[in-house]
């Protein structure tokens, strides 16, 4: 089974650099039966990758406004997504371009870790490198076992 993992985010705009920390652990720290793509502020430029790997499992992985508490990560559906419920720093709305991965690849898998600071020029907060963590351990065991955003449970 190929299974890939895409990264979105801004390594300079705060905790949205969520995702590229995680493509740099899985970078450094490969996983057996993964591979990642850090896609950064504009993922939709790597689906011509996707479309030549044609994983059969994609998990994207991004900083996500839910009016949570720092850190908290869900699994979040399409309805979460194109509901506009999610808020984003990227040009293009996620909902297009999971939806134009949905084309390609059988499963399609949407993670939100919820940002302390989206700003210029801030660091990662604690938070969000945790999170991060939390993610790689889970990919590492082969789990995508978040909570919905409808459950509103904390995950620490």
């Amino acid at each position: 089974m190929k299974r890939l993992v895409i990264t979105v985010g801004n390594d300079m705009m705060g905790d949205d650099g969520a995702g590229p920390l995680l493509a740099r652990t899985l970078e450094q720290s490969p996983l057996q039966g993964w591979q990642v793509i850090n896609g950064g502020p504009a993922p939709e430029n790597y689906l011509y990758v996707v479309n030549e790997l044609r994983p059969d499992v994609v998990v994207v992985v991004d900083a996500a406004e839910m009016g949570l508490e720092p850190g908290s990560i869900r699994l979040l559906s399409e309805k979460d997504i194109a509901g506009q419920f999610i808020m984003t720093t990227h040009n293009l709305p996620l909902s297009f371009f999971i939806g134009a991965l949905k084309e390609i690849v059988p499963a399609v898998y949407f993670i939100g870790i919820q940002p302390r600071v989206v700003a210029f020029g801030f660091p990662l907060s604690t938070e969000i490198k945790r999170a991060v963590e939390i993610i790689y351990q889970k990919l590492q065991a082969g789990s995508l076992d978040f909570p919905a955003l409808e459950n509103n449970q904390e995950m620490r």
